[in-house]
C-alpha cells in the first residue's frame, strides 16, 4: 500500500482511486469524532460527506505540513459551526414574533419563479445525462426518490462507504458539468 502522501498526491491531480482510499482511510474516524460531538446521526453524516465533499474540492490548498486527518477536522468542526450559525438563524426567525400588518411578501411562488426553477431542474436532469449510468441512478435514487444511504446501499447490495463515495463523486462531476455549461 502507498504511503500517505502518495495518495493525497494522486488525490491532488484528481485520481479518482485516491479520492477514494483517502475516504475509505478516514471515514470511520471522522464520522465516529463527528457522531460523538453532534449526537444526532443523520446530522454527523451529513456534515462528514459534507467535509469530504469540500476537502476533494479544495485537495490542492492542504499543506503536508499538517496532519491530514487535522485538516479533515478543521473542514467538518467549521462546516458544523456554519450548520448551527444556519440553525440558529432559523430559530430566530420561528421565534420571533411577526407584525404581518402591511406586509407586501408573497404568500405563493410566482410563476416566473416556477418557470426558472423548471428550467434549472430541466438543465440539471439534461447535464445528468453526461454522467454514467452508475452516477445518474445513484443520483436518482438520492435526490428524486429521497432514499437515505442507508436505503441505496440495500437496494444497489453495495457497501455504505462505497455508495457515499459514488454519491460524492456523482455531485462533484454534475456540478463540475454544469459549471463548465455555465461558462459558455
Amino acid at each position: 500500500m502507498k504511503d500517505l502522501a502518495e495518495i493525497i498526491q494522486g488525490a491532488k491531480k484528481k485520481n479518482q482511486k485516491s479520492f477514494k482510499i483517502l475516504f475509505d482511510i478516514h471515514w470511520n474516524y471522522l464520522y465516529g469524532y463527528m457522531l460523538k460531538t453532534i449526537q444526532n446521526d443523520e446530522i454527523a453524516e451529513d456534515i462528514a460527506v459534507k467535509t469530504f465533499a469540500k476537502a476533494f474540492d479544495k485537495i490542492d490548498s492542504y499543506n503536508s505540513n499538517y496532519n491530514f486527518k487535522t485538516w479533515l477536522l478543521t473542514i467538518s468542526k467549521n462546516l458544523y459551526k456554519d450548520f448551527l450559525r444556519e440553525k440558529n438563524k432559523i430559530s430566530k426567525i420561528e421565534t420571533s414574533p411577526l407584525n404581518l400588518k402591511n406586509t407586501n411578501y408573497p404568500t405563493s411562488i410566482s410563476p416566473e419563479e416556477i418557470v426558472i426553477n423548471s428550467q434549472k431542474l430541466e438543465h440539471i436532469l439534461e447535464s445528468m445525462k453526461s454522467l454514467k449510468d452508475e452516477y445518474k441512478k445513484i443520483l436518482q435514487l438520492r435526490f428524486f426518490e429521497d432514499l437515505s444511504y442507508k436505503e441505496i446501499s440495500e437496494k444497489l447490495n453495495q457497501p455504505l462507504n462505497t455508495v457515499k463515495v459514488k454519491i460524492l463523486r456523482a455531485k462533484n462531476l454534475l456540478n463540475i458539468k454544469i459549471n463548465a455549461e455555465n461558462q459558455y
